[in-house]
């Protein structure tokens, strides 16, 4: 038996998605890694499957797998390609996708975008989390000579070092260690962000569990939610990742709004070798 996916992305943050809502689709670790894997599988930055809802209000659960089998408990690049499938079938302008971190309301934007509220940013210590009590407008975090991070929980822990050259950080160095700081229990999301004006930022990130990515939605988001703390940006700015801009906003009643593209690369259909039952740890 093979069951079918859609390969979609958005700004290149790409993704494998299935659709479990007709019938048990239950993936151990060992079997999201080796879809995941670019060389021996589809590939992806993230695996995502479509369940039917749990909670009253939402139109689908999306659950989300890392690259190295971890479940993520956010993913905003992902929302917004789910969101806009579920729109796509319903006809409805308006979705919402449930996830282990909460309810995210989309909505269809302007140009074929999907706005997504991704929730209210997670500003204390014991919400994001860290590991201790913490100043999380500048935490004491350091490596390879960058230090006070901003510290942001968006259903997912984010750590956002501002600089004045983004294009120079050795992301592929101090992210992995950083992701691992004892600072973070559960591991953190890794943004560097340079600002360029009031209105625009530019960021690179490493992603927990995934690495260097083209896109982070829930990164861009707390990078934008860690600008205005710092009173560096307006609310709403164009937040320029690898592979293209989202538009943020921060609104006053603390909920972060992601506006940005979606796209279907490519559908297929996974060869059973990649979901044997008796796939298991290496």
């Amino acid at each position: 038996m093979t069951i079918p996916f859609l390969k979609m992305h958005g700004l290149g943050n790409d993704f494998v998605v299935i659709d479990a809502r007709g019938g048990n689709l239950s993936l151990n670790e060992a079997q999201a890694r080796a879809i995941a894997d670019r060389r021996t599988g589809v590939g992806c930055d993230q695996f995502i499957v479509i369940e039917p809802p749990k909670t009253s209000g939402a139109t689908a659960f999306m659950r989300i797998r890392n690259p190295d089998g971890s479940e993520a408990g956010a993913c905003g690049n992902a929302t917004r390609c789910v969101a806009h499938l579920l729109m796509r079938e319903s006809g409805q302008p308006s979705a919402v996708v449930e996830t282990i971190a909460g309810l995210l309301p989309a909505v269809a934007a302007e140009d074929g975008m999907v706005t997504v509220d991704m929730g209210p940013a997670r500003l204390d210590w014991r919400d994001i989390p860290l590991a201790g009590p913490a100043d999380t407008l500048r935490l004491d975090v350091a490596e390879g000579g960058y230090a006070g991070p901003v510290a942001v929980g968006m259903g997912n822990p984010h750590a956002v070092f501002f600089v004045d050259d983004v294009a120079a950080v050795p992301l592929d160095r101090v992210g992995p260690r950083l992701e691992h700081h004892p600072a973070f229990p559960m591991l953190s999301n890794i943004e560097f962000a340079q600002v360029l004006s009031p209105t625009r930022i530019r960021m690179r990130v490493w992603e927990r569990g995934a690495g260097i990515t083209r896109a982070c939605g829930s990164g861009a988001c707390a990078v934008q939610v860690a600008a205005v703390r710092r009173g560096l940006t307006e609310r709403r700015a164009e937040v320029i990742l690898d592979g293209g801009s989202l538009i943020i906003e921060w609104r006053e009643d603390g909920h972060v709004l992601m506006t940005g593209p979606v796209a279907l690369s490519f559908t297929g259909r996974l060869a059973p070798d990649l979901v044997a039952p008796d796939l298991v740890e290496a």
